[in-house]
């Protein structure tokens, strides 16, 4: 699946798929719903972000898991 809004280029976060237009990776939204915080929590400390762009990153970490081999130890 294509994602237009993620963006994964060497020069920007060393590489790690960002929301284009940010520096925010798709691994720090994951980790701050983790941690519990809401998408308006997370969008009003980082106001580029979008709740469609929090949706994309998201959908962008299922299609990555989908492709990764899983190991549980």
């Amino acid at each position: 699946m294509k994602h237009e809004r993620i963006e994964i280029n060497p020069e920007v976060m060393v590489g790690k798929p960002v929301v284009k237009g940010t520096r925010l990776t798709v691994e720090f939204i994951l980790r701050k719903l983790g941690a519990g915080m809401t998408e308006d929590q997370i969008i009003a400390d980082h106001p580029r972000l979008t709740h469609e762009d929090i949706h994309v990153a998201l959908a962008f970490a299922a299609d990555y898991m989908r492709n990764d081999e899983v190991i549980y130890g």
